[in-house]
């Protein structure tokens, strides 16, 4: 069985949350990126993860680029099913939103799905939304240096860039440790 990657609890704030309508839209900021580095690697199928409306693959067409296979996965959309396994796996404002206690099973299950490359985004700090409980929707507001040691227990960096789109945070390239 694998590890849970979510409380029922925190998937129903986020199903109320995701009821706004501009709520996840960072993919549309980086989706730029990532139509370049789909254009450079020519991978055939990309994992969205934690993929909410689907924003990237919208913004991916608006940057001219169609993948082969999109395969959407999040769990407030179970009609997207479980995690593909894809040669690009996205994980755009993602692992900010996921709970502490959860964030070491979410970063093995990407791995366990990344084929090539992973392009995450992470911000640091706090996110301009709060769940219907008072919180801040970015329950993990650590630094870069907080975040590395965690995401290279999995992965090798490739790139990292910092950024200020939508608050500062961070960017990589990732590939994943054979082992992990």
């Amino acid at each position: 069985m694998n590890p849970q990657t979510i409380s029922d609890e925190y998937l129903k704030l986020q199903q109320e949350l995701h009821q706004n309508p501009s709520y996840g839209v960072a993919s549309l900021a980086f989706a730029p990126i990532v139509a370049d580095l789909i254009r450079q690697t020519h991978v055939q199928s990309v994992c969205d993860y934690g993929a909410g409306k689907k924003r990237l693959l919208e913004g991916l067409g608006e940057a001219g680029v169609v993948p082969a296979q999109y395969l959407p996965y999040d769990p407030v959309f179970p009609e997207y099913g479980s995690p593909q396994a894809a040669d690009l796996v996205c994980c755009i404002d993602v692992l900010e939103h996921i709970e502490p206690e959860h964030l070491d099973a979410v970063l093995h299950e990407l791995a366990s799905i990344t084929v090539g490359l992973g392009f995450f985004s992470i911000h640091m700090g706090p996110a301009g939304k709060t769940l219907s409980d008072g919180r801040n929707a970015h329950l993990i507001q650590q630094p870069s240096s907080w975040w590395l040691p965690r995401i290279c227990q999995y992965f090798n960096v490739l790139h990292l860039a910092s950024h200020e789109m939508m608050g500062k945070g961070i960017w990589l390239i990732v590939q994943r440790i054979p082992s992990a």
